[in-house]
């Protein structure tokens, strides 16, 4: 006879973040040198607006020509067109909460409802107090596309802009605010 055990809760995703999760390539998206990279430099706070110093981002995106070197990318793997594109990036905040990532413009990406999503990065935020990553996108600003992505249409336009970069000396700035005011809008999935 066997003993049915009951389920085990959850449990945050911190603070070993920095022991357990590093990733070999960082922050690099594309290799250092890469044509037409930048950073997207950021901070993340909670909702008093301290900075969250044991969180870590990824970001998982499409290459320049809006394609994924992965089998669920429906159209078929394709190896990216930028030499050592990865699609995705790991870092982790300092002691102000600040992170980077270097990377290259994604391209627009069709749906399979045969729309077209708006050339965007996907960010995940894990932390210490999270019992589950946070997702949200990174959408640049002055995008024609912005205005038809059919995610982006379904936010409220009144917080649609804590969903898109500022440009920056070498890139964009996208800040992450965990609650309060002006918190970044997160999507469940």
């Amino acid at each position: 006879m066997s003993e049915r055990r009951g389920v085990t809760p959850a449990q945050t995703v911190g603070p070993y973040l920095h022991i357990g999760l590093h990733w070999p390539d960082g922050p690099y998206v594309v290799p250092e040198g890469t044509p037409d990279a930048f950073w997207i430099r950021g901070r993340i706070v909670d909702g008093a607006g301290a900075p969250v110093v044991d969180a870590m981002v990824e970001s998982w995106q499409a290459d320049p020509d809006g394609r994924f070197d992965h089998p669920d990318d429906p159209r078929g793997a394709r190896p990216a067109s930028v030499p050592g594109f990865r699609g995705f990036g790991r870092t982790d905040t300092d002691a102000q909460g600040r992170y980077a990532l270097h990377t290259v413009r994604p391209g627009p990406l069709p749906t399979p409802q045969g729309e077209t999503e708006a050339p965007h990065l996907t960010v995940s935020v894990f932390g210490r107090g999270l019992l589950h990553r946070l997702v949200t996108r990174i959408y640049f600003p002055d995008d024609p596309a912005n205005a038809t992505d059919p995610v982006l249409r379904t936010v409220d336009a009144s917080r649609r802009d804590t969903l898109v970069a500022r440009p920056s000396a070498d890139g964009f700035q996208f800040d992450i605010r965990l609650q309060g005011e002006h918190e970044t809008v997160f999507f469940a999935v």
